[in-house]
């Protein structure tokens, strides 16, 4: 783990527009900067950027965060990787704090290890007259290879002390090049293979897959699990895909290294690849931070329906409102390196447009060799059903596939729900409440706090409100008093990124873009302080004034009846 201070520190050190404008050109407009956001399509600019208050938000798709969001969403990195790399640019260190996993640091050397292996790997290629040859059969061409830094193993047991003097480095078991046997007897992992080096988000080489030649098992070898390389949080061709992926706002997860390679080969550039494991949750976030739609394109055997559902299972948690996830599966004859090699990109898009719908596919496989003409094949499909319902936490996708499924199981959708026991929204809250805090005022209450975050010092511990924005402030509260009131705006808001609040928490900041130069944040807070004064005077009254019209002034005690009649003058 990161410690919170760190961040904090490091959000005070970033500019935000230092950091944006390296990846994007903005342009100064009023007090604010604008570009044309880079997370969605657009002609106008509404991409905005606040120096002064270090956060960005688009007015059109919503996007909003700090520097290490923007980071993360750009670049498609995790929240780690994203500070290391802003951390990196200021020359600093981001220490760990040790949690019960065990923790692992990744020297520097080994990403040069890598990068020399790379290297080597792809000057060997060009002695090779055979490996040529089989990528030439396979319709790659020299550009192809290159850009995806495509190389050859030559067969042989210890060809890499050539580049290596030191054969014996421990650095080359710690990548994962070398294999040590138990009578200390080492070797190259990757003898007389195609390679294709596995690239992170930040372009360095972290692992490799090597395909065989001519027959041999396995087929494809991939590098092992190392400080570098981790399989269920990286993919093949994601470093050369992200540009056409956020410009098309579609991804395509297919199989095999070949697959991206061909595909990319005939304009479908928008491809990566799982490394030889299933699909996991942490592919499918990185890839919706950066795309509106995911398809999943899997062989049509039994094998790619099984990585397929599970690839469904792993997606419902992670769904969001506005986004898709789709699957196509191919005739069984063919995968995409093949059909798009015998038809072409134009065939192979026509396909993805025929996709199906996450929704779609997952109705047809819980009913799939069901008679729901029964009773019991109703009950099936329900029982089918209710752990992957249960498990969607997008709003909007749950409850147009709960109205689907109930239709399928011939029930209602507020008896499919109360079988699921799904909670239906809560009723509006009685905003004429004495009691409560009123709804713009909450609004104008997160926002002060959220400029400047130790005014929730001055709030009563017994602050109540209604609503998100309520629940919100609350959790502010709670944070603030935590971290000891202590905590700059950018790292509040960081601190709550992706928890309940976020959305929430975004939307006020967002129209704090409209408080120009000589809005006074302490007057303003100052201002509500007063009125919820009056609002908790009010609610003291109205109480006392009940026990007088049940008993008289005589049933107040003394002290209740100076308090009464001070605030009947008022």
């Amino acid at each position: 783990m990161i410690p919170r201070s760190f961040i904090q520190d490091l959000l005070n050190r970033l500019d935000i527009v230092d950091v944006i404008e390296r990846y994007l050109p903005l342009k100064k407009a009023g007090g604010n900067y604008v570009a044309c956001c880079p997370f969605h399509s657009e002609k106008s600019p509404s991409f905005t950027v606040s120096q002064a208050k270090q956060f960005y938000h688009c007015f059109g798709c919503g996007a909003h965060g700090t520097a290490i969001s923007f980071v993360m969403e750009h670049l498609g990195l995790g929240f780690v990787e994203a500070v290391e790399e802003l951390a990196k640019s200021l020359g600093l260190e981001v220490p760990h704090e040790r949690s019960g996993e065990n923790f692992q640091r990744v020297a520097p050397d080994l990403y040069e290890v890598m990068q020399v292996a790379t290297r080597y790997y792809r000057e060997q290629l060009k002695l090779s007259g055979r490996a040529i040859e089989y990528l030439k059969k396979r319709g790659l061409s020299g550009e192809i290879a290159a850009r995806f830094a495509i190389g050859y193993a030559p067969d042989g047991w210890q060809n890499l002390s050539a580049v290596f003097p030191d054969y014996q480095s421990a650095s080359l078991d710690d990548t994962g090049l070398v294999i040590s046997s138990e009578n200390d007897r080492r070797y190259d992992r990757f003898r007389d293979r195609i390679m294709f080096p596995i690239i992170n988000q930040r372009n360095q080489v972290i692992g490799f897959g090597g395909r065989v030649l001519d027959k041999g098992e396995p087929k494809y070898l991939n590098s092992p699990e190392t400080a570098l390389f981790e399989k269920g949080h990286e993919l093949y061709g994601l470093f050369q895909a992200q540009k056409s992926i956020r410009e098309k706002q579609r991804v395509l997860v297919v199989e095999g290294y070949m697959d991206v390679v061909a595909l990319a080969q005939h304009g479908v550039d928008y491809a990566v690849a799982t490394l030889g494991t299933a699909t996991t949750p942490f592919h499918i976030q990185k890839l919706l931070r950066i795309a509106e739609q995911i398809v999943f394109c899997f062989d049509g055997d039994k094998a790619g329906r099984k990585a397929a559902w599970r690839a469904l299972e792993n997606a419902l948690p992670h769904l969001q409102d506005g986004k898709r996830v789709n699957f196509l599966f191919l005739s069984p004859e063919h995968d995409p390196d093949s059909f798009v090699r015998e038809f072409g990109r134009d065939a192979f898009e026509r396909e993805l447009g025929q996709s199906m719908p996450l929704s779609e596919y997952l109705l047809s496989g819980i009913s799939r060799e069901l008679d729901l003409k029964t009773q019991e094949g109703r009950n099936q499909l329900l029982h089918r059903a209710r752990p992957l319902v249960s498990a969607i936490a997008s709003p909007v996708a749950s409850l147009l596939l709960r109205k689907e499924l109930a239709s399928l199981a011939g029930i209602s959708q507020a008896e499919l729900d109360a079988l699921f026991a799904i909670k239906s929204a809560a009723p509006r809250p009685d905003l004429k409440k004495a009691t409560r805090t009123p709804f713009p005022v909450q609004r104008l209450l997160l926002q002060c706090l959220i400029a400047k975050p130790e005014l929730a010092k001055n709030l009563p511990s017994d602050w109540h409100g209604e609503g998100a924005e309520g629940e919100a402030v609350k959790a502010l509260m709670s944070a603030l008093q935590e971290a000891g009131y202590a905590v700059s705006s950018p790292a509040l808001m960081q601190m709550f990124e992706g928890t309940i609040h976020a959305r929430v928490l975004s939307q006020a900041e967002a129209d704090m873009l409209a408080w120009g130069p000589s809005f006074d944040v302490d007057a303003e807070f100052a201002g509500l302080m007063n009125r919820l004064d009056d609002g908790q005077r009010r609610e003291q009254f109205e109480a006392l004034q009940k026990k007088t019209v049940q008993g008289g002034l005589s049933c107040l005690s003394p002290e209740e009846r100076e308090l009464y009649l001070s605030l009947l003058r008022r």
